[in-house]
Formats: structure tokens, sequence, C-alpha cells
């Protein structure tokens, strides 16, 4: 049997030897050992004691610290660790904990703050305990652990000396991320902490940072996500380089196999150390999911695999990424249509995106996401805001479409509305697919829609023909909803050009024949 690796397999190599002089880790571990009396499997004592590593100034090495590992390994314990570390051995003012869901972070504190008031040593200390909203934990020393929303208002207004950030696969967009980690702007000794399994191209914050610090590495997987770091700094020099991220990723090598326990081991460092905890990762519970788990699903949550499904989707294999074009525009003047979508329920309403498509010069149309954003309060006064950029809105009217509950602000707001008929949306993913398959069209990267049109699940209609079916897709088909109504309104916009059966004004010409 293979146990769990201890070192994972790409990491950011310390500076120096790792002594009690050079790094803060053997005091956490001691932390956890001695007064929370927990036994740490061999791969967490490794973390802390690389990603506490200190300068020769006596400043933490990283700022940023990116703990990249399969699901149930051991990733909230490491959180609560270093939440009572900071605020009870530190004396840090304030630890700021988060996720993508605020329930997953208010639970993390909730477990952080019964295992302090447990704990005849810590106990004695709390002075106070909110537990409404905001969750704060307040010590007599002042000190706080406190839960902040994954918004782009979280945090705002505190200042953090460690911030917690669980599931960051889950943001996909900059805005929590923004505006938690640049609370510890103001503190030299802060450290931001972020954990996740693999993501998929909408994680767009992990994938960020996982491009940086595998260049950094010199690309040890390749450097397939090199495009998403831009050329905007490329000719800037940074001093102290080594000291901005420190990314520990256990994950299984691209080309093992699904069955491969070696690989899994790698991915899952906590696997079989039963001399540590009965409860742990095991070989038996990960080929039982390999035999019950879509191979996408697998990779991601079990061997911390990264995932593009870019060989899914609707559209004949290669043709989405044969129609990608960054540099495609429309012509001067061409007119444009745009489409609302929202997320289903199954993803809360939680995001609204606005397509846009018009012809280029070749008479062929070129579409992208125009803006997307959280919730929906915003789309009508964005619409209002660049009325003149657009002709015509089209919007599902279909029994439980998501964007339907904007019709009504839609006509209230006077904006030009063309409705989009059930009927209608079954033949606007005919013409989107026939322009994809023949490469009669353009469409400009974006994330999301990228990821719906490589990964979106379909349902075959009574007559021959198929939508989308979100309920199936395993990402949001939102963003390529809009874009097929954008399409599809675009070849719908009334002909505003004079007829060549018009007939000019002025006086009555008479044609003899």
């Amino acid at each position: 049997m293979i146990l769990g690796y201890e070192t994972p397999r790409i990491f950011t190599p310390p500076l120096r030897e790792l002594t009690p002089q050079t790094t803060h880790g053997y005091a956490c571990i001691a932390f956890a050992e001695e007064v929370l009396e927990v036994k740490l499997f061999p791969w967490q004592k490794w973390l802390l004691l690389h990603a506490l590593e200190l300068d020769e100034t006596g400043l933490y090495r990283f700022r940023t610290v990116c703990v990249e590992v399969a699901r149930q390994n051991g990733k909230t314990l490491m959180m609560l660790i270093l939440a009572l570390w900071h605020i009870y051995a530190l004396d840090s003012k304030m630890v700021i904990g988060t996720a993508q869901d605020l329930t997953r972070s208010e639970k993390s504190w909730s477990e952080a703050v019964e295992w302090a008031m447990d704990n005849d040593e810590l106990a004695p200390l709390i002075e106070d305990v909110k537990r409404g909203h905001p969750k704060v934990l307040t010590l007599i020393t002042g000190c706080e652990y406190r839960v902040a929303a994954a918004s782009r208002r979280g945090g705002r207004g505190f200042t953090g000396d460690l911030i917690l950030l669980d599931e960051l696969r889950e943001h996909q967009s900059w805005d929590s991320w923004a505006a938690v980690v640049n609370t510890m702007n103001a503190r030299p000794k802060a450290q931001a902490w972020a954990f996740s399994n693999a993501g998929d191209s909408l994680s767009v914050v992990l994938r960020y940072l996982r491009a940086c610090a595998h260049r950094d590495l010199g690309w040890p997987d390749g450097d397939a996500d090199a495009e998403v770091l831009g050329t905007a700094d490329d000719d800037l020099e940074f001093d102290n380089a080594d000291n901005a991220l420190g990314w520990f990723e256990w994950s299984a090598p691209l080309q093992a196999r699904r069955n491969d326990m070696a690989a899994l081991a790698q991915a899952n460092p906590s696997k079989d150390h039963t001399e540590i905890t009965e409860n742990c990762i095991t070989e038996r519970a990960l080929m039982a999911a390999l035999r019950t788990s879509p191979p996408h699903v697998y990779d991601m949550e079990c061997m911390c695999r990264w995932v593009s499904l870019a060989d899914g989707g609707p559209f004949p294999e290669g043709s989405w990424a044969d129609t990608r074009d960054a540099e495609a525009r429309p012509a001067p003047d061409a007119r444009s249509a745009v489409c609302v979508e929202v997320s289903d329920s199954t993803r809360n309403r939680e995001r609204a995106y606005i397509a846009r498509a018009a012809l280029d010069g070749q008479e062929q149309p070129v579409f992208g996401i125009w803006e997307d954003r959280q919730g929906t309060d915003w789309v009508i006064p964005w619409l209002q805001a660049n009325r003149d950029k657009y002709a015509a809105i089209v919007l599902r009217t279909g029994s439980g479409t998501p964007a339907l509950s904007l019709l009504d602000e839609i006509e209230a707001a006077g904006l030009p509305l063309e409705k989009w008929s059930s009927a209608d949306v079954s033949a606007a993913h005919g013409q989107m697919f026939d322009l994809v398959r023949d490469k009669q069209t353009h469409h400009l990267p974006h994330p999301g829609l990228d990821m719906a049109a490589t990964s979106a699940a379909i349902r075959v209609q009574a007559g021959g023909g198929w939508i989308i079916d979100p309920r199936n897709s395993p990402s949001d088909t939102a963003p390529l909803m809009a874009a097929l109504g954008a399409v599809w309104g675009l070849a719908h916009l009334p002909d505003d050009r004079p007829s060549i059966y018009s007939r000019p004004d002025g006086p009555e010409v008479l044609i003899l024949s």
C-alpha cells in the first residue's frame, strides 16, 4: 500500500535551510500538537515548515501562500490551526476567514470557536463570541477571528494579519480577492493563505496564481496557461521576487492513469495514514469514487488535476477553438444586438451576463460576453448607460427562464426589446451550430463562455433538434445562452436601410410601356 506523499509534486523551494530560526513552522506545529493536542499528517507539518519560512529581516518570505490538494485531505484543519495560532500565540489583531460559499467559512469559524471553548488553556482568554452576522471571536487581548463574505465588499474597512480563503477554485471573478487580500497591505507581517483542489477555466483567480507560480518554476506542466498572464508587466523588474507567492501543489502527474496509486498518493497526501487517524482518505474510497464519477470530476476532486473540458460541448470537436479570435472586431458603424441571461436556479441566480453580436467586415457575426457581474441589480442601469451601443435587447420569454424577471423592468425603461420565444430558442441553437461548424463566425475569449461551449450537455428534442441542458451541464451555461441569443437577435434586427422598392420623395414618375 502506497501512503500519501509528504512532499508536494510542485512547490516553491526554500531559500535556505529551514530551522527554528528561519521558519515559524516549528512554533505552529508545537502549538497544534501541545496546545490543541492535534496529531498532524506528515504533509501538514511539511507545509507549515515551508510556508512559514522567514526572510533575512524576520518577515514571512511569502505574502501569499497557495495550497492545492485533493478533497478531504485536511485543508480545513490547517485553516483552524492557523487561525487560532495567530490570535493566541502571535497576538495578531485580526484574522479574516472567507470562502465563496459563506456557509463554508462560517462552519470553519464555528469549529475553531468550539475548539477554543473546549480547551482549558484557550477558553479563559475568550472575551466575546458573536454568532450572528458577522461572526466574530474576540479575545481579551483584542485579537479577533471574523468571517467575511466573498464579495466585492467582503473585508473592506478591516485590516487583516491573516487572510484565509477556502476553495479558491470557486472564485470566478476577482471581486472577493481584491476586497479581502488587500486588507493586509498595511501589515508587513501579514499573510494570505488560499486552499483549494484543482480548478477549471472558470477558476480565474486560482488559474492566474497557478500560472504565476508555474512560470516562476519553469512551467513544470507546460505553458498552456501562459496566455492568462498577459504581457503588460513583462518589462518590469521586481525586487524580492521570491517573497511574493509560495505555491504548494499536491497533484497527480498529467499523464498518470486514474487508477495509478502512486499518482493518487501524490494528490492525496493523507492517503492511508491510519497511524494518524482512521478517518483519512483510503485506496478503497478512491477506487469507489473512480467507478462512480465522470472522468473530469474524478480528475479535479481526487487527482487534483486541472481540466479544460475542451473536447466536450455541443459543437464539433475543435471548432470552438478554431473560431475563437481575440482580435475580432465588428465593422465600423455595424449595428449590434445584445442578449441578457441569468444563471439558473441550480446556481442561485448568482450571475448575469450580457452578450453582444455584430457583423464584421466580411459580414460574419462577431460575438462575445460584453459584461458579467454578480446579481441582477446592475443590468438595467448598465443597459441604459450603454443605450447608444446596441439596437435591440434579446430576452428569453419561455416559462421558468431566469432572466424573465427582468422583462417588466426592460419594458418600463423603454429599452428596445426583442422577445425570444421557445421556438426561436431552438432554432438559434441550430443557427449557432452551423456558424461554428462552418467557421463562419468569430467569438472573443471569455472563461465562462469558453467553458460552457466546450462542456455543456445537450437535450435532444422530439423533432430531432437539440437545446442546451443547464441542469446536467458541469458549468454555468448562461454565458453560452446569452451568446446564442445575441447572434439570433443580430439576424432578426429590423432592417433600417431603405428598400430597393421604396419610392424616393418628390414628384411621382410615370413610366410608359
